[in-house]
C-alpha cells in the first residue's frame, strides 16, 4: 500500500485509510464484535495505516473497538476519533465544543483507544455556541501537553477553517466526496490546497450507493442512516441510476468493479486526498484497497468528468436540520 502525506502536516499515511463507523453504528445493529477486529486486522495485514472513529459511534463502542483492534499495532497506525457532540443517556443531544469538554472527551478517548497520544483529532461538527478560536486554542494545548498530535475539522466551511488554521495548522479536513457528491470542489479543495490541508472524504463511495447495491425497490430499516436521507427515497434512487450506468461502463472497460473506479477516480483528483471507505466485510476490504492499484489516464479522466458534468443527481445530500450542521 502506497503512502500519502495529509497537507503539509507531515502526517504519513495509507493512501487509503478504513472508516470504522459502519461497524458499531449508523447503517443498521452493530456487527459482531470478533469479526470487526477481525476486518481492522486484516486492514492492517493488508498495508493500511489509517483508521477513523469517534467517541459518538455507538456511542463509545466504536472507540473501544478500535482500540482493542489496534493494541497490537498502535505503533504502526494512525488512529483518528472525533469530539464535539453532546452524548447524554447514550445518545447524542446536541453539540458541545466548549473548551473543558474537549479536555474531558480527550482523556475518556484516550482510555478507549488505548493510546497515550490521539494521532489526529477533529471537531465532529462546528459547534455554533463556541467561536472556534476557542475550540482551536483547547486543542493546541492538549497538543503541548501531547495528548493529541493533529488535529482537524469534519464538514466545517471555509470561513471556519481558515480561523481555525490561523490559531494552530489543521493536518486534515474530512467532509463526504465522490462523484455523487462534488460540492467540495466548489471552495474546500482550493482552499485546502492553498492552505497546506490534506483531505479526507468520508462517504467515498456514496455510503454505498456507488457499488450499485441500490435500485428504486431498495428499502432501509429505521436505524439504517439512509432511510432519512433524500438521495435514497425510491425516485431519487431511481433518476439517478444513470451515474451507475455510467461507472459500470468504465468498470468493465477497466475490469474493474465500478466501487475501485469511484475510489480510483477520488484518488486521482490530489496526492493530498486519503478516501476512508467503510466495510464490514473482508472481501469488501480487498476490493476497496485494490482501487490504489488502478490508474485512470488522464483521458479516461476527461470522460468521465465530461460526462458526469451532464449529469444533475437529484436529493440534496441530509434533510434540512442536518445540513445546518455542516459548511458552518
Amino acid at each position: 500500500m502506497r503512502k500519502r502525506t495529509l497537507g503539509n502536516s507531515g502526517l504519513e499515511v495509507s493512501s487509503i485509510g478504513l472508516g470504522c463507523m459502519g461497524m458499531s453504528y449508523g447503517y443498521g445493529p452493530p456487527s459482531d464484535k470478533k469479526e470487526m477486529i477481525s476486518v481492522i486486522q486484516d486492514a492492517v495485514e493488508r498495508g493500511v495505516t489509517f483508521f477513523d472513529a469517534a467517541e459518538v459511534y455507538g456511542p463509545y463502542t466504536n472507540e473501544e473497538l478500535v482500540g482493542e483492534a489496534l493494541l497490537p499495532f498502535k505503533d504502526q497506525v494512525v488512529i483518528a476519533t472525533k469530539f464535539g457532540f453532546h452524548i447524554q443517556n447514550g445518545k447524542q443531544v446536541g453539540m458541545n465544543s466548549r473548551p473543558e469538554q474537549i479536555k474531558k472527551a480527550v482523556e475518556d478517548s484516550l482510555k478507549r483507544l488505548r493510546v497515550e497520544a490521539i494521532d489526529l483529532y477533529y471537531q465532529h461538527r462546528v459547534d455554533p455556541g463556541v467561536p472556534i478560536e476557542e475550540v482551536a486554542g483547547a486543542v493546541k494545548d492538549l497538543i503541548q501537553e501531547g495528548k493529541v498530535k493533529h488535529w482537524g475539522l469534519s464538514e466545517a466551511g471555509v470561513k471556519t477553517i481558515r480561523r481555525a488554521h490561523a490559531v494552530h495548522p489543521l493536518a486534515a479536513v474530512q467532509s463526504e466526496y465522490s462523484l455523487w457528491w462534488r460540492r467540495p470542489e466548489e471552495e474546500l479543495l482550493p482552499s485546502l490546497e492553498e492552505l497546506g490541508i490534506g483531505f479526507v472524504p468520508f462517504s467515498p463511495l456514496g455510503k454505498g450507493y456507488l457499488t450499485g447495491r441500490f435500485n428504486a425497490n431498495s428499502t432501509f430499516e429505521g436505524d439504517d442512516f439512509r432511510s432519512i436521507l433524500p438521495r435514497f427515497t425510491s425516485e431519487a434512487l431511481q433518476a439517478n441510476e444513470v451515474l451507475i450506468q455510467l461507472l459500470q461502463k468504465v468498470a468493465e472497460r477497466k475490469g474493474a468493479t465500478m466501487a475501485q473506479i469511484a475510489l480510483a477516480w477520488l484518488l486521482a483528483q490530489k496526492t493530498w486526498i486519503v478516501p476512508i471507505p467503510g466495510t464490514t466485510k473482508l472481501n469488501r476490504l480487498e476490493e476497496n484497497l485494490n482501487s490504489a492499484n488502478i490508474k485512470l489516464t488522464s483521458e479516461e479522466l476527461d470522460d468521465i468528468n465530461s460526462a458526469t458534468s451532464k449529469i444533475t443527481l437529484m436529493g440534496d445530500l441530509y434533510p434540512e436540520e442536518l445540513e445546518k450542521r455542516t459548511g458552518l
